[in-house]
């Protein structure tokens, strides 16, 4: 009589612990799978650029300052200091996308550092806002290398901005950028490097 009790509760036991596993499971597979979706603020930890709030990239897995950019948000002030010089001889990774500055195209609006529409033929650049720095880089002219070796300097004149849904590791680039590069618009996306000129 005893060993016929004892089964059932053996077996309840063993589908509560395949449960408990399971939902362990699960939840570390959720937590794992969407590091993108936390925003992390100074310290904070990170994987990619976008993990990190305001003007934070991430270095060695943490959210830190931007030392090209120059803030000081970490460093005990509540707000971005006055931007040192950018610095022309570190070479920064980024995302290089395709747009349209002319008057109705995927640009949007005007550019922001002149209020003007482009011809897409000119070599001209939309920064990440974190890059574009409340416009310390407007009319500058930044160097743009591509995974073919191929090189171009265009002129930053407009934001990508955060706000709108821009990660801040874009460079958006015209068309004449693109052909200066030797690369297809069509690809969509190129990892590329980019300096001040």
């Amino acid at each position: 009589m005893r060993s016929s009790r004892v089964v059932p509760v053996i077996a309840m036991a063993h589908s509560v612990l395949v449960c408990l596993a399971s939902l362990w499971l699960v939840s570390n597979f959720l937590s794992l799978s969407s590091p993108a979706l936390a925003i992390s603020s100074c310290g904070g930890s990170c994987q990619t650029l976008n993990d990190c709030s305001g003007q934070l990239i991430c270095i060695n897995g943490k959210c830190k300052d931007d030392p090209d950019v120059g803030t000081h948000t970490c460093g005990g002030g509540s707000s971005p200091t006055t931007p040192s010089p950018p610095s022309s001889s570190s070479s920064k990774p980024a995302i290089l996308t395709n747009i349209n500055f002319e008057k109705g195209g995927d640009g949007g609006g005007p550019s922001e550092c002149d209020s003007e529409y482009h011809d897409n033929s000119e070599r001209i650049v939309a920064l990440s806002t974190r890059w574009y720095n409340n416009g310390s880089r407007c009319g500058k002219m930044i160097k743009i290398t591509a995974p073919n070796g191929k090189t171009t300097s265009a002129k930053v004149v407009d934001e990508c901005d955060k706000a709108d849904g821009c990660r801040n590791n874009i460079v958006d680039g015209s068309d004449g950028v693109w052909d200066a590069l030797g690369l297809d618009t069509d690809i969509g996306e190129v990892h590329v490097t980019w300096s001040m000129s």
